[in-house]
């Protein structure tokens, strides 16, 4: 309970304490912190969606003015640190672990998407780092890329991983799959639909940055950057990929500038400055520029869906099945296993009482930036499969739209649903109401 002079809070409208600052221009991000001795960073990346690396020259680029240091995929390999770990394990159907190939911090053997980082350039100022980025000499073999989501299985295509030949990450399945095509044999009628929800690219007001810094007093890590979640940045850092105590990793967040999910991974840059100040006792800052963003940033979606819906003789659903292809691109990244699965399938009940619920996710790789949660993760992908089923359901059988939405909602509570989630209580009737009634 409340004390009797602490105002109830739920449903009160909160006046909001941060906005004055920002629009006087006094927030603070990562790009405007500057700490003592700091350096600037590029990362030199792939023109290519599929190549093997046959050689990287640095030697012009070390010689240019102002470079503090040069460092491509073989530092990182000859130091053993880490690839970049998926938080989530998904199993097949048929009881497996998906197939997790590794992510390397900078590429090294091979590239796998345009964007692919193959170089880090540290120097005195931006400037110098980009001249000297432009010196390093690539040669690349490049190789077939597979792109389309719908055929990244198919036999013949390129593989993106050598170790995974078939692009296939995983076979996954929930739900009833007997009890789903028992609803369907006794349909009066079944609603079909193909559906794609198209691949996005995030584009925050403020574009990704990191500065990193090393104290050889301790031997310790301090880094800054714009992440919506430092605590799980610093655990996959420190536990996974640096091998590091989290006490010798502290990650601070100052204002972040718009995420919606694109900063809430732990990316690669982030890594390499962590493990590069280390290398020059010294402060390492990178910002990426916003076309750059669009290469290196996670995407969100691409799903390519056949959705179907049986209904009886008056509306009522009896039963769904849902098959997706959902693109991974090239790399597992961080909550990327987790979206077409836990957080789709999960959502397909929506807000109607459907007996039975049956949904198969194939999960591909693909020679295009990695794919992860984005703005609901999953839950509108779920819903906008479920709610064109309602609608063409309705145009198909004649029924008001509204109308087959009533029949099927669900209005006993709490309810378990067939897809592993229950509903503590809701109201569909008075918010239907609501949206259909005049202004």
């Amino acid at each position: 309970m409340n004390a009797p002079d602490t105002p109830n809070l739920i449903g009160a409208s909160v006046e909001r304490k941060e906005d004055y600052r920002f629009l006087t221009g006094n927030g603070q991000y990562t790009d405007d912190i500057l700490l003592p001795q700091q350096t600037y960073a590029v990362f030199l990346r792939s023109p290519h969606a599929h190549a093997r690396i046959s050689s990287i020259d640095t030697t012009a680029a070390k010689q240019s003015p102002g470079v503090v240091a040069i460092f491509t995929g073989k530092d990182m390999a000859a130091e053993n640190v880490g690839g970049l770990p998926c938080g989530w394990l998904i199993h097949s159907t048929d009881g497996k672990p998906m197939n997790e190939p590794p992510h390397p911090i900078i590429a090294h053997t091979k590239v796998r998407h345009v964007g692919d980082q193959v170089a880090l350039v540290i120097a005195d100022s931006i400037k110098a780092a980009k001249d000297a980025a432009e010196l390093i000499e690539v040669d690349y073999d490049v190789l077939p890329a597979v792109v389309d989501t719908v055929h990244a299985a198919d036999p013949g295509q390129p593989a993106v991983h050598d170790e995974v030949p078939d692009n296939v990450c995983y076979n996954w399945g929930h739900g009833d799959k007997a009890a789903t095509d028992a609803a369907f044999a006794k349909a009066a009628h079944v609603t079909t639909l193909d559906i794609v929800n198209n691949r996005l690219v995030p584009n925050a007001i403020e574009p990704r940055a990191v500065n990193a810094s090393y104290s050889p007093q301790d031997d310790s890590y301090t880094l800054y950057v714009a992440n919506q979640n430092p605590h799980v940045e610093r655990l996959l850092m420190a536990a996974f990929v640096l091998s590091l105590p989290e006490s010798k990793l502290r990650v601070i967040a100052p204002d972040v500038g718009g995420g919606f999910g694109s900063k809430i991974f732990l990316y690669a840059e982030d890594v390499a400055l962590t493990w590069a100040s280390k290398k020059i006792r010294r402060p390492v800052k990178w910002t990426a520029e916003r076309s750059e963003a669009f290469l290196s940033d996670a995407h969100g979606r691409d799903y390519v869906t056949k959705a179907e819906l049986a209904l009886d003789a008056d509306g009522k659903f009896l039963g769904m099945r849902i098959h997706t292809i959902a693109n991974m691109g090239a790399y597992l990244s961080t909550f990327a296993s987790s979206v077409p699965t836990i957080l789709y399938a999960t959502l397909l009940a929506g807000q109607y009482a459907t007996p039975a619920i049956y949904a198969e996710v194939k999960a591909v790789f693909t020679n295009t930036v990695p794919v992860d949660a984005y703005r609901g993760a999953g839950r509108p992908e779920a819903t906008y499969v479920v709610e064109r089923l309602v609608e063409t359901a309705a145009r198909e059988m004649k029924i008001d739209p509204a109308e087959i939405r009533r029949r099927n909602f669900i209005r006993e509570f709490p309810y378990a649903t067939p897809v592993g989630l229950t509903y503590d209580t809701a109201d569909y009737e008075t918010i239907l109401a609501r949206s259909s009634s005049p202004m």
